[in-house]
């Protein structure tokens, strides 16, 4: 028999013959090498169908069309997969992760790229002080951590380095000063340049920068030392809580009264004491959901809803994020009156189930994210009245809310409605057509029998981006037909749904705008 037709018998078979010639040789340390191994093809055979039953169970979330649960479960499966792998490769040859491969390049000696290196030497020791301290701040963060622009926008104000009025524009125009510089670099998974990290080699620069200055202080702390925007004391104070599990009490002291901003950068148990946030009364900025992490992997719970009825005198809070937070099942009617409030972010919040009678109060809100609120099913009165609102995100359609309600709602730049069980088909979406602001639309649904596909829309003429999500129609709407877009859109996303077909020769002949046209997780979609 030769061994390579049945290598579990491989070596039984050799330790076999290796007794029949003990006469004539003594090859001892043989027979030890082959005794030990004796079980290793079985070994590696069972490891091999373990390897084979991970790859099965992603085969059958792909098979079946569970994304969904595919996300929910992804690091879970990477983890079993990496363990199984290990078990059949030695440990020089088992691949790298990539993300594993682009922190080794990130962090390869910077004598492999000298003249790259010179250049952001030579840009980063040009950088006034006020620049510098904008390249700082974002040093505070996990070396290669992947931002978002608008939020890094948030944090400056946080710090003190921009005013909220002029934060968007001070704030851009620093954006393009150190990417011109190369100290910050866009994001290569990123199409839309709202992504960003810091340039691996700036660090470098950076400590070998503060070894020449003797400098032994770090320029930002985390939780339960204060970021400021420099050394002095009395500069504006940020709170970054990086622990795991934070406790807000009095053990801060009297000079935590005075914090402007407090960030949520990585915890996930948050523990108020009582009247603890009654006391901060310069807050201007509340960030205590999902931020830098933006996954829903990052966990949030706080210990209960006290510390919300403790905002009521915040008169200066002008933005609020409790993203992701769960154990919130309603909100108290004292958030309403936050008079100076423009950001309200509660997207994701699974628990929360009821919101305040009246919204109007909050005049000045122009940003209001109620997406992922999957247990709200009627949304607060007045909304119509927030006439400075620019952004509304998880708008939910129902029994008793209508498209029309938004008419009235003439500043508004980005949209997103959810249609509910309740929704009536009659309800006419000609109201789209009057928000003559409006650059971004998305509808969901979340009915799927096919007559809730009749319901009319009119897009406004300034539409440049349309997002349809479980479409539950055959076949795209008359109102979005190539012949009948009169708009200046230039992108379409159906994401989900029940399409069969779409004409993508008559959007591409039509005289329109359309530029872009993105098809996802359609099962159902024929094209020739």
């Amino acid at each position: 028999m030769s061994i390579r037709t049945n290598p579990m018998k491989a070596v039984p078979t050799l330790l076999k013959r290796l007794v029949t010639v003990d006469k004539q040789a003594k090859l001892k340390d043989l027979k030890s090498e082959l005794t030990n191994i004796k079980d290793l093809f079985s070994k590696v055979k069972k490891n091999e169908q373990d390897l084979l039953d991970k790859l099965t169970k992603v085969y059958g979330y792909l098979r079946n069309n569970n994304i969904d649960k595919l996300m929910e479960d992804e690091e879970m499966i990477c983890k079993e997969i990496e363990e199984s792998t290990k078990k059949l490769l030695p440990a020089d040859q088992f691949p790298q992760p990539e993300k594993a491969n682009k922190e080794a390049t990130a962090s390869r000696p910077s004598t492999q790229q000298p003249e790259e290196l010179e250049v952001i030497k030579k840009n980063y020791e040009s950088l006034g002080d006020i620049e510098m301290k904008f390249l700082k701040s974002l040093l505070h963060f996990p070396k290669n951590s992947v931002m978002k622009r608008r939020n890094i926008i948030l944090w400056w104000v946080g710090v003190g380095l921009v005013e909220m009025e002029a934060a968007k524009e001070n704030g851009e125009y620093m954006f393009g000063k150190l990417m011109d510089h190369k100290l910050i670099l866009p994001d290569k998974y990123d199409f839309v340049n709202k992504l960003f990290k810091v340039n691996p080699l700036v660090y470098g620069v950076h400590d070998e920068s503060r070894k020449k200055a003797k400098e032994g202080k770090k320029l930002f702390q985390t939780y339960s030392e204060i970021v400021t925007s420099s050394h002095q004391s009395d500069s504006p104070k940020c709170l970054a809580l990086n622990e795991l599990k934070v406790e807000l009490s009095d053990a801060f002291g009297s000079k935590s009264n005075h914090f402007r901003s407090i960030f949520n950068t990585g915890a996930s148990y948050l523990i108020f004491g009582s009247q603890r946030m009654a006391k901060m009364k310069g807050l201007e900025v509340l960030q205590l959901g999902r931020w830098l992490h933006a996954s829903p992997k990052h966990h949030i719970e706080v210990n209960g809803e006290e510390f919300l009825k403790e905002l009521r005198n915040q008169e200066k809070l002008k933005y609020l994020s409790l993203r992701g937070i769960s154990r919130i099942s309603q909100l108290p009617d004292s958030i309403f009156q936050l008079k100076s409030l423009e950001t309200l972010d509660l997207k994701a919040c699974h628990n929360l189930e009821t919101l305040p009678r009246d919204i109007a109060l909050l005049k000045n809100l122009k940003h209001l994210n109620l997406s992922q609120c999957y247990l709200l099913d009627r949304m607060p009165k007045g909304i119509d009245k927030l006439n400075k609102l620019e952004v509304l995100k998880g708008f939910v359609i129902g029994s008793s809310d209508k498209i029309s309600d938004l008419a009235k709602l003439s500043k508004l730049k980005q949209l997103s409605i959810h249609l509910g069980s309740g929704v009536s088909v009659q309800d006419k979406g000609s109201a789209l057509q009057n928000l003559s602001a409006l650059e971004k639309l998305k509808i969901s649904w979340g009915v799927f029998d096919t007559k809730y596909s009749e319901i009319e829309l009119k897009l406004p003429q300034k539409l440049k981006k349309l997002h349809l999500e479980g479409f539950p129609g055959q076949h795209i709407p008359e109102w979005l037909k190539p012949d009948k877009i009169t708009t200046s859109l230039c992108e379409l996303y159906i994401t989900g749904g029940k399409l069969r077909s779409v004409d993508l020769q008559g959007y591409a002949h039509v005289s329109c705008s359309l530029q872009i046209i993105r098809l996802k997780y359609l099962q159902h979609l024929n094209i020739n």
